[in-house]
């Protein structure tokens, strides 16, 4: 069929490279590390690896302030390094991606030093640079990070404008020599033989040139100003530029990490002129499921029937228009287990039942390096061993209105640390990730939850990823199949259908650690069913009717 491309075949691996593996145990892991486990990535059945920034860079946000984009980061290794990488996993039979980050550079990248230099600089247009509004800021914008969105400098009198950390200044978009600058950057990398790229909140790249002032929700300080710089008036020119410039001319898989996105534009932005422009975009909406929308940092109790919702609009709205990028965490989010599963009791069942929802979903799955083996949240006790800016000026800010330990709590659950720790290799000293002390602290349950005791065991997370990556790539209705809900009423079970040609599967998922008894719909007979995967054995089911166990998984296939 026309519409069958190897990028939606594929599961992709996410590898944070500092916390992946260190092979010459400086603490940091590097490029060469992920090359000495080259076998474990080809092992778990996956296609694409995508690494996090390895560019240079200062680190003000672990990689994604980038001073050079043709350079490595010292810590990771050299550029021949890469090269051998490269090679290495196309060798595999892999392909691998990298993170594209031009909404903002470092401060420290040499178009920033010279564009600060005066206002007369050829460089100052790079960058956003305006006067202020009295003594104050050009607008209200609140960065992502916590405090302004703008940074007042000195010497030349100006504020230029940074979206998220005070370090890592927004590229000025409207100007082609911007453009072209980065546009030859990405063709370099590409002409290397990478095989596509992760674009770091494209949807960031047009802003609204009045700069209006963002609506002031109660108790903050700061607007939001992201109506004015999410999806902005240019937006599609500079994309549609940016394939025809260079995306067109390559076999490669985009992904778009678009928030506030929505439905419509993914289907927009998913053509131009016949091509494939963001062959998928990360959308946000399902992260909203056990959290206020507006506030990251606010939990509730999952619901359900809205994930239920979030997906049946995405995966019915985007059959045959456009495709979509499945995941469930990634280095910006907690671990999965412990965020829509159980990190105790029931860690493997619920491991195993958020790997099925993963790998049976319509679109391209992301895996994040360490949720193969159910790797937990991490309860630092002090705020001096968090690493992740965004965390640290969270605490900053608000331990001046509200008791530490209330605001702890919010990390623990929300960090993004909780995502960075040291992969957890085996159960020797710093979980076999280093010899040295890594840069961030480990999760101290690696002894129990690690690489090398996960390959030991037969029912491990790891291994029942494994064979549920081979069901989805011998199943090609789990790939391409339309998607139908089915019990949408039930409160803790997601059930769907995915039907395609003569195929027809059926997977039910208990999303909460209750016993249940439920009833088919009088359409489905399930006594033409067989189940191909499930994360328990000695499953009860009788006709009409289903027992479920706490988290319990099953894909059925018609017979």
């Amino acid at each position: 069929m026309s519409n069958q491309k190897w990028w939606k075949e594929a599961v992709v691996y996410q590898i944070y490279p500092r916390s992946f593996y260190d092979s010459n145990n400086d603490g940091i892991g590097d490029i060469n590390g992920i090359i000495k486990k080259i076998d474990y990535i080809k092992d778990l059945g996956v296609d694409v690896i995508w690494l996090c920034p390895i560019y240079k860079s200062p680190n003000a946000d672990n990689g994604y302030d980038i001073s050079d984009y043709k350079n490595v980061m010292d810590e990771f290794g050299e550029i021949e390094d890469v090269d051998k990488l490269i090679k290495e996993v196309h060798n595999k039979g892999m392909k691998i991606i990298l993170d594209l980050v031009v909404n903002h550079t470092s401060d420290e990248h040499n178009w920033f030093e010279k564009s600060k230099q005066s206002t007369d600089s050829a460089f100052r247009d790079y960058y956003i640079w305006k006067d202020g509004n009295g003594d104050l800021p050009p607008n209200n914008w609140g960065s992502i990070f916590g405090g302004s969105a703008w940074k007042y400098d000195q010497k030349t009198n100006q504020y230029y404008l940074h979206l998220f950390d005070v370090k890592q200044p927004d590229l000025n978009w409207e100007k082609s020599k911007v453009r072209n600058k980065i546009y030859e950057n990405m063709r370099w990398w590409l002409d290397k033989g990478i095989d596509g790229f992760r674009m770091d909140v494209i949807n960031m790249l047009s802003k609204d040139l009045n700069f209006p002032d963002g609506k002031i929700m109660r108790n903050e300080k700061y607007g939001d100003g992201s109506q004015y710089f999410l999806n902005g008036p240019k937006l599609y020119d500079y994309l549609s530029e940016m394939g025809e410039e260079v995306l067109f001319d390559y076999d490669i898989m985009t992904v778009g990490e678009t928030p506030g996105f929505g439905l419509v534009n993914a289907i927009k932005f998913s053509k131009h002129k016949g091509n494939d422009l963001l062959n998928m975009v990360f959308h946000f909406e399902h992260m909203s499921v056990d959290r206020d929308n507006k506030n990251k940092w606010v939990n509730k109790e999952i619901d359900l029937k809205l994930l239920k919702d979030i997906y049946e609009k995405w995966n019915k709205g985007l059959y045959k228009k456009g495709w979509n990028a499945i995941y469930l965490g990634n280095h910006d989010q907690p671990r999965i287990v412990s965020r829509f599963g159980s990190d105790k009791q029931y860690r493997k069942e619920s491991a195993k039942m958020l790997a099925t929802l993963l790998l049976t979903m319509p679109g391209t799955p992301y895996l994040y390096q360490g949720d193969e083996i159910g790797m937990t949240n991490v309860k630092f006790d002090d705020i001096g061993k968090y690493r992740d800016v965004e965390t640290i000026n969270h605490y900053r800010v608000k331990t001046k209105s509200r008791p530490k330990d209330k605001v702890m709590q919010q990390i623990y659950r929300t960090s993004r640390d909780n995502a960075r720790t040291p992969m957890q290799w085996n159960k020797n000293v710093n979980a076999g990730f280093s010899q040295s002390t890594p840069w961030i602290n480990l999760n101290p349950n690696y002894k129990e939850i690690n690489v090398e005791s996960s390959l030991k065991e037969s029912d491990s997370i790891l291994n029942y990823y494994k064979k549920m990556i081979k069901t989805r790539k011998n199943n090609k209705g789990l790939i391409y199949g339309k998607f139908d809900t089915v019990l949408y009423e039930n409160k803790s079970v997601f059930a769907y259908i995915r039907t395609y040609e003569k195929q027809k599967y059926l997977i039910i998922l208990n999303f909460f650690e209750n016993y249940l008894q439920i009833k088919l719909p009088d359409n489905i007979k399930i006594d033409e069913y067989n189940i191909i995967i499930s994360n328990y054995t000695n499953n009860e089911y009788n006709n009409k009717n289903i027992a479920l166990k706490p988290y319990e998984s099953l894909v059925f296939k018609l017979s």
